[in-house]
């Protein structure tokens, strides 16, 4: 006689995997945006190219005030998104200048160490338990990082640094959102982020700036909606899943760059690139697949994932 599944068990599971969807629809949709942004590049500095992300994004973000009204403007986290824009705005320009100043695969690949610092900052503020294996994984996932950043190399690039700066700040801002969701929606969140990105962005913007010609328009405005778009998609999937064990699933972007890279921009993947991306690739996916084994056995025996709790 086959066993069902308790429902909490099979709510779960269904949680996950539509969590896991909206992280690889967003996956892409960020590798699009990353191929628009080295596009317009040829014209624009990328802090001016991060400003109309941003302007281009909260026209796209606007049917979100629309459908939901004053509503959606309602929040007493005021401070805590102004903390987390900055710190998102920093992320932003930084991985903006890495994705136009570094091959275009190595700026992704070395964006793919969020997930560490995510596994890191979910201990730290979330609470969430990691346990010994974990910790390996993520040791392991460190060293992918060096193996794609080369230190002492003749290849090595102080800029590489940026990307991994970025990508430091991108896992703190991943944490923030996981905390944002617990008491707010998530078209809140993304109205929010997006409204304060704006002026946050426009400052560095007139520094650099340009008046966009030509095809150039059309490059910022589609990754104003790439950008948003993968924003909604990345912040429901992270109210659906565990942020350590969904972030990883941000790998799918690597083959959309890769290809747009080799195509449009006349850059293959190097080996110590693959080789790097593949041991963080390692590293997150036994994250995830640690975290989501526990998890379904805290749901369906209890004693035998408190006594699994240091492993």
């Amino acid at each position: 006689m086959t066993s069902i599944p308790p429902r909490n068990s099979r709510t779960a599971s269904s949680s996950l995997l539509r969590a896991a969807l909206l992280m690889t629809a967003s996956a892409v949709l960020f590798g699009f945006m990353a191929v628009t942004i080295r596009l317009a590049s040829s014209q624009l500095h990328p802090f001016e190219i991060a400003f109309f992300r941003n302007l281009f994004g909260l026209m796209f973000a606007l049917p979100i005030l629309l459908r939901h009204g004053r509503s959606i403007l309602r929040t007493d986290r005021i401070g805590f998104y102004l903390i987390r824009c900055t710190i998102g705005m920093v992320s932003m320009l930084a991985g903006f200048w890495a994705l136009v100043n570094l091959p275009l695969a190595q700026a992704v690949a070395i964006s793919y160490s969020t997930p560490l610092f995510v596994t890191i900052g979910a201990v730290l503020v979330l609470g969430e338990v990691v346990r010994r294996r974990r910790w390996t994984a993520v040791a392991l996932g460190f060293l992918g990082v060096l193996v794609v950043l080369q230190p002492g190399a003749d290849t090595f690039s102080a800029g590489s640094l940026i990307a991994l700066l970025a990508a430091a700040l991108s896992g703190t801002v991943a944490i923030t959102i996981k905390f944002l969701t617990r008491s707010e929606r998530p078209d809140t969140i993304v109205f929010y982020t997006t409204l304060i990105w704006v002026p946050l962005s426009l400052l560095p913007a007139l520094w650099v700036w340009q008046n966009p010609v030509g095809i150039t328009w059309l490059w910022i405005v589609a990754a104003g909606f790439f950008g948003t778009a993968a924003h909604m998609l990345w912040t429901r999937a992270l109210e659906l899943g565990d942020a350590s064990a969904i972030t990883p699933i941000s790998f799918a972007q690597l083959p959309v760059v890769s290809i747009a890279a080799y195509l449009l921009f006349d850059e293959a993947l190097t080996r110590w690139t693959i080789i790097g991306s593949l041991i963080i690739l390692a590293s997150n996916i036994y994250i995830a697949r640690r975290e989501i084994q526990l998890a379904r056995r805290a749901i369906t025996d209890p004693e035998i994932a408190a006594a699994q709790k240091d492993t």
